[in-house]
């Protein structure tokens, strides 16, 4: 099998830190070719996430200390450059972002097994190769490296996975970061059928994800989010749902819960440690809500409470996310797709959180034939 592959394309480019200007939409971007040990893709579909956002107007410098919200629409002052990444190395601009890409492969490199090109494939976000699989370095795709924000994108052999799946492009780039990201705070805290567990910030991305692969191993949900989207998270399989406006205490109750996944962060996060039980479990991947919360240690020790960063991830993650897409166990949450052009207004809508599930964008469908 072969494809033409032409010598530009559509793309996004991110020319810097700061609002949805430095977003640039380019017809004659060079398409990337694979070097040694990688792929080619043609991307039928990618999404939009809260780290091309966060990675967008500086929110990882540590100089930034409000919630993304605050930096949407200009970016931060106080970023500083050498710092506003997921690694803490600074960008190279400019730079294709996006986390999330389902795609088909057209051409291969060196070393790459011929008899992959055609295959169907979605693409790890935690990339592997690049750090020589050493753990807890992070090296991601659509940050450290171009992404899937094109209707082309070079990947690394060995972090792209085959996917047979009866589901379309657009549903099957809902799950890379999102549910990678919810997998492994799954993981991570041990989650358990005996559990019962908090979610925050379900409606999203990984809350709503985090919501279905916590009842596939049978525990308990109680998700966070607001009134307006409870049906929603309830048909995902949660078994309870607390506007995310209440008193967590006088809703739940103290030392209700055995584990927390929290992706807020914010003013209300000490009400989060009140509520787990002595001996809980605490996991967290994200603070849209402000990196900086208060913490009375005295919580954390007399309690016995367990905390759990969650970013980088080991190959079973990945593995057991693919696993659950091609058993049927967890199903996409698309809210809306957009064509790749219309990205700003894709980011504008996600910053409002008024969806449950995932934006979705797509790229021009305008490539070259297929030849056999």
């Amino acid at each position: 099998m072969r494809f033409d592959i032409p010598e530009t394309m559509h793309a996004v480019l991110l020319t810097g830190h700061g609002g949805p200007e430095k977003l640039e939409y380019r017809s004659d971007v060079k398409v990337p070719r694979p070097n040694r040990g990688e792929v080619l893709i043609r991307v039928g579909a990618t999404a939009v996430n809260n780290t091309d956002i966060n990675t967008r107007i500086g929110w990882y410098s540590k100089q930034v200390k409000s919630a993304t919200q605050a930096g949407n629409s200009t970016g931060f002052d106080q970023v500083d450059n050498e710092d506003a990444s997921w690694s803490g190395i600074a960008l190279q601009f400019p730079l294709i972002q996006g986390a999330d890409c389902c795609g088909r492969v057209v051409a291969v490199g060196e070393d790459v097994d011929p008899s992959r090109i055609g295959q169907r494939v979605l693409v790890r976000n935690m990339l592997r190769t690049p750090v020589d699989g050493r753990p807890f370095e992070c090296w991601t795709y659509g940050s450290d490296i171009n992404g899937a924000f094109a209707q082309y994108t070079v990947a690394p052999d060995a972090d792209i996975w085959a996917i047979n799946s009866e589901l379309s492009d657009v549903e099957l780039a809902s799950f890379p970061c999102s549910y990678s990201t919810a997998e492994v705070l799954v993981q991570r805290a041990s989650v358990k059928g005996s559990d019962t567990v908090l979610i925050t910030g379900a409606s999203g991305g990984v809350g709503s994800a985090a919501v279905q692969l916590v009842k596939c191993r049978g525990a308990r949900v109680i998700a966070i989010a607001s009134n307006t989207k409870r049906e929603e998270i309830l048909s995902l399989g949660a078994d309870q749902v607390v506007d995310r406006g209440a008193d967590l205490i006088e809703s739940l109750g103290k030392n209700s819960v055995s584990v927390v996944l929290d992706l807020v962060g914010g003013p209300d996060w000490p009400s989060l440690l009140q509520v787990l039980r002595t001996g809980g479990r605490y996991a967290v991947a994200g603070a849209i809500a402000g990196p900086l919360v208060e913490l009375d240690l005295r919580t954390l020790y007399l309690k016995d409470l367990t905390f759990f960063g969650c970013t980088w991830q080991d190959d079973q993650v990945f593995d057991s996310l693919v696993e659950h897409i091609e058993a049927s166990r967890i199903r996409p949450l698309v809210s809306k797709v957009y064509p790749l052009s219309e990205i700003v207004q894709a980011q504008a809508d996600f910053v409002e959180k008024r969806h449950t599930g995932k934006l979705v964008l797509v790229p021009p469908q305008e490539y070259g034939h297929e030849n056999r």
